[in-house]
């Protein structure tokens, strides 16, 4: 349940069309269209992938109080959300490099 450190992970600069998908198992997560630059140095997304299997968990490591995001299916840790993102959902999800695989569109 580590976190990479910030601005070293894959996708924080990438912008091509396609999937992430968990780094575990497979299951589709985010799409590339609820991607966006939050300057946090993780890549957010505005929300889960529709039919996601994406949980959250009460994180209180490192002395914070935090909503951890897990894949429901392998229960990989792939990172957290906070309520700071933009429109339309408010919310940021913060998400590990590592944790992710992405299939491009044009695949």
């Amino acid at each position: 349940k580590g976190t990479e450190p910030a601005f070293t992970g894959r996708y924080v600069e990438h912008h091509e069309d396609g999937t992430y998908r968990c780094a575990g198992c497979g299951a589709k997560l985010f799409d590339s269209d609820d991607k966006f630059e939050s300057g946090s140095g993780w890549p957010s997304f505005t929300r889960p992938a529709d039919d996601a299997p994406v949980e959250t968990e009460l994180d209180t490591s490192h002395g914070m109080r935090r909503t951890e995001i897990v894949c429901a299916r392998c229960g990989g840790h792939l990172g957290h959300v906070f309520p700071d993102g933009p429109k339309p959902t408010g919310q940021r999800y913060c998400i590990n490099s590592a944790a992710l695989e992405f299939e491009s569109d044009e695949a």
